[in-house]
């Protein structure tokens, strides 16, 4: 009797405990080695390294005759918008209109990291972002010889900004952006 009525007790103990639920999971992403390609062109009037695995697609505004490119990683799911702008003694105001569209993200992000880049050899100076938190750009960059060429890039995933599922793909791709930014080459 004394067992019957300890195997009751534990029974009665688990059907009457509340489930516990599972924690949100991520499926793992099995991310390919870094290899790069030199894109070169004449719009942007540059020539830089980028991803085996994106495709560069260009753009054109209606109407205008701005342009710009995309950066696709169509098995990520996202894109690096680059414009590009010839300066004519804007260099201020061009760079305090990119500053601005970085820290538009301050609503949603938890911090904005500066990081300075210098290759005075190539006159390549700029800047890139690290956007942590839920933003919808966890990533940007300007890069400039402060004098011609201005160039900004940001990358957007078409998800929902959720930090902790795409860690590992912007982790991926923020360092095919520094690759970039290191290999860039001004044309004349």
């Amino acid at each position: 009797m004394k067992y019957l009525l300890a195997i009751a007790a534990v029974f009665l103990a688990i059907a009457c405990s509340k489930p516990m639920p599972k924690p949100y999971g991520y499926y793992r992403i099995d991310l390919p080695p870094h290899e790069y390609t030199v894109f070169d062109s004449v719009f942007p009037p540059c020539s830089f390294d980028i991803s085996r695995y994106a495709q560069v697609q260009p753009k054109h505004a209606k109407n205008t005759q701005e342009e710009w490119i995309d950066i696709v990683y169509p098995s990520f799911n996202g894109k690096i918008h680059c414009s590009y702008i010839k300066l004519n003694s804007d260099f201020r105001q061009v760079s305090e209109d990119s500053r601005n569209l970085v820290y538009k993200h301050t609503v949603r992000a938890d911090d904005i990291v500066e990081q300075f880049y210098e290759n005075p050899d190539e006159r390549v100076y700029g800047i890139f972002y690290r956007i942590t938190g839920n933003a919808a750009s966890p990533a940007q960059f300007v890069l400039t010889d402060s004098v011609h060429h201005f160039l900004r890039g940001a990358l957007y995933f078409n998800a929902v900004p959720n930090a902790d599922s795409i860690a590992p793909v912007a982790a991926y791709v923020e360092q095919d952006l520094r690759h970039l930014i290191e290999t860039i080459k001004w044309k004349k």
